[in-house]
């Protein structure tokens, strides 16, 4: 069907007959003559292909894999570059934009020089193209309007032939090399507006594109690829028939040639990806998580080849993805949010099993998604971090149970937890004196008891005790952090101090709750979530600094704006800095009521800023406040978090990440949670339930986090959201005089059926605003 549509391959084919050729040139037009029909469609309307049979892809298949092994038996040498690649650790092993997140130190894309001195192979000339946008709007308008549509079948049918005809109609200048990252040389409106007009054309035209496309993909590659080879790939990717699941078998060999290419021509695709709009990049992403969608859970798995015989299709399709990501990371603020990364079809495969191949294989033969996090959604993430946490606590029980039997001691049920026994009165330092002496114990499961009170901890004694314990020491009065106004967060206090064991308590109860599943009310900027993961393993090297990473004044600007504003202002000054400002390479900062004064550089308080030097002083200053001045504390903070939550499982989180883990949600939606509570002994039409949500749906934002402390214990909202919480109201067969009373263990609100809205808002509210402890009095 495919070779009745094309003249040339057909006039090809009966030359050969009748004329001598060469023997390549013959095996050529043979393997031209096995090119599978496309799928045909009927329903121009859906802007798309129809799903062609299932023996259309197995043949495009099994004829790609022919033509490889035929080249294999006369003696050719297949490139990693070339369309199929037998061994598929060719794909794997390439160096990776997304490298091992296991390393210690990442290397960024950013990092390599702006021209990689790579060998540039010369460009072939480019057939002369002249049609302009203009051309091409003019003829689809007389195609519509006519329906004749030959003059479009013949642009898109000589455009799409191969990788030279690509470059010759779209790139801006043909005579010039764009061998650049700054410039990819592609005229981004044509390429948009004739994709944009191809969904919309016959059937015909759009199978001679993806006939093209597959011609170029044939093509034999010798020695590197040159630019215009990149810029056919970075417009090919664009196409919107990929969105097909009928064009998938092109659209994996696509992105295998692209991922299969060398880390320099990566760097290239990197950084003019990062040129596309926001709108393009974002459908280009989307494509990519769609195919890898798809592959894993096909609607119809008759469309596709065997998963055995096509396992190199989400590797590529998750590489190229990365790509993208790169992109995106080098580009502040980013072109899309990092979310939009996020696969939420992987929250249905097996997240362990993927965790064990990556800690077992690393970045070796065997493929992973923990190679590449940023498609981890944070709620994958969160379910890898608490069942690595839960072997843990297993294994450390389990170790203690055999220490003890092996001393012939009696076990008992107290020594597979970590149990923390405090008093109200003296909480910080109760709970400092019990994890300074239990830190063998830290990785057991927490149970805290409260001294006098009758509770016994299901999990609700364990919120309390974090939520007292944090406000005690973020608390002004304490003096270990310092709020900031103006920013709304705390950050470490400068002042010296001998023992910053306080500090470490801090980080510990931060590891405890990510490593129990507990949220805190922690306002720490994003910076502190950064520095936290400088590294994100501790290193053997005990001299190793940690907890520096590299700042900026938009890290500043996130804890201290005023101060930041200024230094801001400094850099943007056209005047003299040095007369006006009279400034020198010197800080000052107040501690307990004396001034003292720090150099940013040796000899610092003699060297004045200057015009010359001033970028490098805001730089020196930002780093002293925000690493140098806080080293001691941060240090110990570090060590205290990792000395709950050493685990690779760290490894897969973004700073921004770990701050959702950690502190959950701010944004209380009231509403979501009404739609996920459970009943028990009420129906949720029942009169008593409808004056609830009436009262709770008009409290206040603080009466509303009040009533979520009350029934949970804490007033966050986990990574799942409010449906996560499971919360449930109960019918408490009581006096409609008691107030209601709560099972935070269980995040369980027992309510009396009160008579009236007015008698039940009256009760909730004194409920509510007077709950903290625990038993019957």
């Amino acid at each position: 069907e495919l070779n009745q549509g094309s003249a040339a391959p057909s006039s090809a084919q009966e030359g050969g007959e009748d004329e001598e050729e060469e023997e390549e040139e013959g095996e050529k037009e043979k393997e031209r003559e096995k090119l599978p029909p496309i799928p045909s469609a009927s329903s121009a309307a859906a802007g798309g292909l129809e799903r062609g049979a299932k023996n259309q892809f197995s043949t495009f298949s099994s004829f790609i894999t022919t033509i490889n092994q035929k080249k294999e038996g006369i003696g050719n040498r297949n490139s990693p570059t070339q369309l199929v690649i037998p061994n598929i650790k060719n794909v794997r092993d390439l160096p990776p934009i997304c490298l091992d997140v296991r390393q210690k130190q990442r290397i960024s894309i950013d990092t390599l020089p702006q021209e990689l001195k790579a060998p540039i192979p010369p460009e072939p000339s480019l057939p002369v193209r002249t049609k302009t946008v203009k051309d091409f709007e003019d003829d689809v308008e007389k195609a519509k309007s006519s329906g004749d549509w030959k003059a479009v079948h013949d642009f898109y049918s000589t455009t799409f032939d191969s990788f030279m005809e690509i470059n010759a109609s779209f790139k801006k200048d043909t005579s010039s090399p764009f061998n650049t990252i700054e410039d990819s040389g592609i005229n981004e409106k044509f390429v948009n507006i004739v994709y944009d007009a191809l969904l919309n054309t016959p059937q015909d035209v759009q199978k001679s594109v993806l006939k093209g496309i597959i011609n170029g993909l044939l093509q034999e590659w010798k020695g590197p690829r040159t630019k215009d080879d990149l810029r056919a790939y970075c417009i090919l990717l664009q196409n919107p028939q990929f969105s097909n699941t009928s064009t998938y078998v092109i659209y994996a060999h696509l992105l295998r040639q692209i991922a299969a290419l060398t880390e320099a021509d990566h760097h290239f695709l990197v950084h003019w990806s990062k040129k596309i709009s926001q709108k393009r990049f974002k459908q280009l992403v989307d494509r990519l998580l769609q195919f890898i969608s798809l592959r894993l859970f096909p609607a119809k798995p008759e469309e596709f080849p065997p998963m055995v015989k096509c396992t190199w299709w989400i590797p590529s399709a998750t590489k190229v993805l990365a790509l993208f990501n790169a992109a995106n990371s080098l580009i502040s603020p980013p072109i899309i949010s990092y979310t939009d990364f996020y696969n939420s079809t992987l929250d249905h495969i097996d997240l362990m099993e993927e965790y064990h191949n990556w800690q077992c294989y690393g970045n070796s033969h065997r493929f992973s998604f923990c190679q590449y996090p940023f498609i981890i959604s944070i709620a994958a993430k969160k379910v890898i971090i608490q069942r690595d946490s839960e072997q843990q606590m297993i294994s450390i029980a389990r170790q203690s149970l055999v220490d003890k039997v092996s001393r012939r001691q009696k076990p008992d049920m107290n020594m597979l937890f970590l149990n923390v026994k405090v008093r109200r009165t003296h909480l910080v330092s109760d709970s400092l004196d019990e994890l300074a002496r239990k830190r063998a114990d830290l990785k057991k499961k927490l149970k805290v008891t409260f001294v006098g009170e009758a509770g016994l901890d299901m999990g609700g004694l364990t919120k309390e005790w974090f939520l007292l314990l944090i406000r005690q020491i973020f608390h002004p009065d304490y003096g270990m952090f310092t709020y900031h106004k103006d920013s709304h967060c705390h950050w470490f206090s400068s002042f010296k101090c001998d023992n910053y064991s306080e500090f470490r308590l801090v980080g510990a109860l931060m590891g405890l709750a990510v490593y129990n599943s507990i949220t805190l009310d922690i306002r720490f900027p994003p910076c502190c979530y950064k520095k936290l993961l400088s590294p994100p393993i501790v290193p053997c090297d005990h001299n190793t600094l940690v907890g520096i990473c590299d700042v900026t004044l938009d890290d500043l600007f996130q804890i201290m704006p005023e101060l930041a504003h200024g230094l801001s202002e400094l850099l943007s000054y056209e005047g003299n800095v040095e007369e006006d400002f009279y400034s020198t390479f010197q800080v000052f900062q107040e501690e307990f009521g004396v001034i003292k004064s720090y150099n940013l550089k040796p000899n610092g308080d003699k060297i004045p800023v200057t015009n010359q030097n001033r970028k490098e002083y805001v730089q020196l200053y930002v780093d002293f406040l925000l690493n140098k001045s806080i080293y001691k504390q941060f240090a110990a903070f570090y060590y205290g978090f990792h000395s709950v939550c050493a685990s690779y499982a760290l490894l897969l989180l973004r700073p921004e990440e770990v701050e959702i883990l950690v502190c959950g949600s701010p944004e209380l939606d009231m509403s979501a949670l009404q739609r996920s509570t459970q009943y028990e002994g009420y129906q949720k039409t029942d009169l008593t339930i409808r004056y609830f949500w009436d009262v709770v749906l008009g409290f206040s934002l603080d009466l509303q986090k009040k009533l979520l402390h009350f029934a949970t214990g804490s007033d966050r909202v986990p990574v799942g959201g409010m449906a996560d919480l499971n919360f449930k109201i109960s019918k408490s067969e009581t006096s409609t005089n008691w107030l209601p009373v709560a099972h935070t263990c269980f995040n369980q609100l027992c309510l009396p059926p009160y008579k009236n809205k007015k008698e039940l808002k009256q009760k909730l509210i004194i409920g509510i605003s007077n709950a903290e402890g625990f038993g019957l009095e």
